[in-house]
């Protein structure tokens, strides 16, 4: 199971992903496919509008990590976007993808 993790001050300052849906084999996991997507898809957008130093990212296979060192508008309006397609996909596929809340 994938498991992502959003947290929020007043903007998101961090999101966490982890693990593997094992929604079909690898190579034909599409929930997989889509949140490796989503997340280098924000990734690579902020570091081309020059965000890069405005925060810390870690990707390893199964894992990604982005926390927010100066937060701006458009890097909390492409998290939130991120933030939004993570909870689409766990709509559509909850056993294979949880959003874990604090408390």
């Amino acid at each position: 199971m994938i498991k992502y993790h959003v947290c929020k001050d007043k903007t998101i300052t961090e999101i966490k992903v982890s693990g593997h849906a094992n929604y079909k084999k690898h190579g034909e996991d599409i929930v997989c496919a889509a949140v490796s997507t989503a997340t280098i898809l924000t990734y690579n957008a902020l570091e081309r509008m020059g965000f890069k130093e405005q925060l810390n990212v870690s990707v390893s296979d199964g894992f990604f990590h982005l926390k927010v060192l100066t937060p701006n508008e458009s890097i909390t309006h492409l998290l939130e976007n991120l933030s939004d397609t993570l909870s689409q996909l766990e709509l559509q596929y909850p056993k294979y993808i949880k959003n874990q809340k604090e408390g």
